[in-house]
């Protein structure tokens, strides 16, 4: 049985990883810019592997590109059709 400081511990790892997930989510459409405008230099390399592991950009043939998944995480965050 976890004790009450391992599932503190537990919650606040938690809580730190959906922190980056969302400030990574907010930045994603700034970083698919920055691959358009073929500038992917400006894109933190902390982020990249971040990115990667999200599954949301890939490598391919020695550049980045958006994933499917990354595709739809721009399309959930843009403004619904009025």
């Amino acid at each position: 049985m976890a004790s009450n400081s391992q599932t503190r511990i537990a919650a606040t790892k938690a809580a730190s990883e959906a922190a980056a997930r969302e400030r990574l989510r907010q930045a994603l459409p700034a970083t698919v810019d920055h691959l358009l405008q073929h500038q992917a230099g400006r894109i933190d390399e902390n982020d990249v592997d971040a990115y990667v592991r999200l599954n949301w950009l890939e490598w391919h043939g020695g550049g980045l590109r958006l994933t499917i998944t990354g595709r739809n995480v721009c399309a959930q965050m843009a403004p619904a059709p009025v």
